[in-house]
């Protein structure tokens, strides 16, 4: 019995770079059997130890979440399509905005006159956009067209939550900066070109980490919370934070071609825990810097958060609660996976354990990084490698970028590994030499490093900071990215 499985992008490098695979089996088990028999190395980023299917990859069978049903003996019939997606950070009312006091000068009227005369909003729904508050989680590459939308439809007031800056490797998706920006603020570059498209809003900018002591203090003055962040800790902080001061959380997310949304609102549907009950380990889904992103898909993901934003403020139409949207920008494909609420999450289910916000760096997996960096005797920086190689010492660079990286720049003589390949290509580095392991900025080839460590290796070493640091530190001619 042939079904068809389709394989995310963070998990093709497994599975052949395949996007879809046909096996056979009359059940899912034996039809993720079938697909890791044949594709040994998915199985570990798909089960753990126990043989369980690990709570942070989702299984549709088409497009029906069975998560909740019995799962593994759910039979399958000739044609079924089973969908593995991992977490990659009505009509009614659902928010009250008190839009009562609200009116519009004769320049918003003229503003927003394509808005008036549609009797979806009309002057009522358009005073409810005025009377709104919005919090915007990121100012990069979802805030960007997400903010530029709100502001231009006259929501009254929009909040931005960022610490960075803007670095020339933004422009190619963040849109709401520009070149003359490349080192200021994102907040002041951002609302600078808000109230420059409409100076009728009102924008407050945060300029702050987004953490357990400040999220319930800055959600609580907002109506809607729109997740605009690239990591899973801030995610699930929004999320936590969302369902216990009962506000909707407008989801979106992006990774090269594909992107996710959805609305996480737990008192009327499933919250983000419910679709992940916990992340994925810390280096299995890159993030938009180390794996790319096509600079239109955060447009595409960012204008249908807008999108859900402005119907929950208007009580129109029918949110993307208990739905999840899966956009293929490479395809241009749009599926629809319905999401059940877990009765069993711990915090929106039927009796939660967390009623107040935790440490997401720990729930993640991320160790904090040390006070003193200095020291580590895993590691060289890039002045002492330039040091040692001029000095005529026999040193074996290993780059585990990937390909279309090496070709953006590398250092001489370097050899290439990929970090996904090291495993099988092990047997292609000698254990006596002195290696250097390297990769963009120095989380990846530490992971190689751990890994070759763990194979026998002691003379190997990472490079601090990774090839940016060398171009930082040692080379200016070396291409940035």
């Amino acid at each position: 019995m042939g079904v068809k499985v389709l394989i995310p992008t963070p998990l093709r490098p497994y599975a052949g770079h395949r996007d879809a695979v046909t096996v056979q089996g009359h059940t899912i088990d034996e039809a993720l059997a079938e697909l890791t028999s044949q594709f040994p190395e998915l199985k570990k980023h798909l089960f753990n130890e126990q043989g369980r299917l690990r709570s942070f990859v989702n299984v549709y069978l088409n497009d029906e979440d069975i998560r909740y049903l019995e799962q593994g003996r759910t039979p399958l019939k000739d044609g079924d399509e089973i969908s593995i997606v991992p977490s990659v950070a009505g009509g009614s009312a659902l928010i009250e905005v008190p839009a009562e006091r609200v009116e519009l000068s004769h320049e918003e009227i003229r503003r927003y006159s394509r808005h008036l005369i549609m009797p979806e909003v009309a002057m009522e729904g358009q005073k409810k956009l005025k009377a709104a508050r919005v919090l915007m989680i990121g100012a990069g590459g979802l805030g960007s067209p997400l903010g530029l939308y709100l502001a231009a439809a006259g929501v009254g007031h929009l909040g931005l939550v960022d610490f960075d800056v803007v670095d020339e490797s933004n422009l190619q998706r963040q849109i709401i900066h520009s070149t003359h920006d490349v080192g200021r603020p994102k907040l002041e570059s951002a609302k600078e070109r808000l109230l420059a498209i409409n100076p009728h809003i009102h924008v407050e900018t945060y300029e702050t980490r987004l953490t357990s002591a400040n999220a319930l203090e800055l959600f609580a003055d907002y109506d809607i919370i729109v997740d605009g962040t690239d990591n899973f800790p801030t995610r699930y902080l929004v999320n936590d934070a969302c369902v216990l001061l009962g506000k909707p959380n407008v989801y979106g997310s992006i990774f090269r071609f594909e992107g996710q949304a959805s609305v996480f609102y737990a008192p009327e549907g499933p919250c983000y825990r419910c679709l992940y009950p916990e992340p994925p380990p810390p280096g299995l889904v890159p993030s938009c810097a180390e794996g790319g992103v096509l600079g239109i898909l955060p447009g595409l993901i960012g204008v249908i958060q807008a999108t859900e934003t402005i119907k929950l403020i208007l009580g129109k139409g029918e949110p993307l609660i208990g739905r999840l949207l899966l956009v293929d920008a490479l395809k241009m494909k749009i599926r629809e996976l319905k999401l059940r609420k877990n009765p069993e999450c711990p915090v929106c289910g039927e009796n939660p354990t967390i009623t107040e916000l935790i440490d997401y760096e720990e729930f993640c997996g991320i160790e904090p990084e040390p006070e003193v960096e200095e020291g580590r005797p895993w590691e060289i920086t890039p002045v002492e490698l330039k040091e040692r190689l001029d000095r005529g010492e026999e040193i074996v660079l290993l780059d585990v970028r990937e390909p279309q990286e090496w070709q953006i720049c590398h250092l001489p003589g370097a050899k290439l590994i990929p970090l996904g390949q090291l495993p099988q290509r092990v047997h292609e580095l000698n254990s006596a030499d002195e290696i250097v392991a390297y990769c963009r900025s120095g989380q990846r080839s530490a992971r190689a490093v751990e890994f070759l460590q763990g194979a026998g290796f002691r003379k190997i070493k990472n490079l601090r900071g990774g090839i940016l640091g060398w171009a930082t530190h040692v080379d200016p001619t070396v291409p940035r990215y």
